[in-house]
């Protein structure tokens, strides 16, 4: 996997390109994820566990490096990672085990990240 600033880096001017297209379609997005992300009865963190452990199910680098990256900013820590990490390779078998670590290792790059 390529690292977490590489990702953003391979993503960035496509995504402004498609934004300058469709930006009501990219605005909207926007203002779905800001509102599902919120605090909640579920906290920011705990749906950032689940956002992570779906972006391992759908094998989604970009998706893997936004959402550790949120979660290390919601001060998830790397065991409670982990733990959401075991139930997606409980969920999809053989592939978690490979999309699983590369989750692992962007979260790290986010915190590592964070604290510099």
């Amino acid at each position: 996997m390529e690292s977490m600033d590489e990702v953003r880096a391979e993503l960035r001017q496509p995504a402004l390109d498609l934004r300058g297209l469709i930006p009501e379609v990219m605005k909207g997005y926007a203002e779905m994820s800001r509102a599902s992300m919120a605090e909640g009865e579920l906290s920011a963190a705990t749906k950032e566990l689940l956002a992570t452990v779906i972006a391992i199910t759908r094998e989604c680098d970009g998706c893997i490096v936004s959402h550790t990256r949120g979660a290390a900013r919601e001060g998830v820590t790397r065991q409670q990672l982990a733990e959401a990490i075991g139930v997606a390779i409980m969920m999809n078998g053989g592939p978690g085990t490979v999309w699983g670590p590369r989750a692992l290792r962007s979260f790290d790059e986010s915190v590592a990240a964070l604290k510099s």
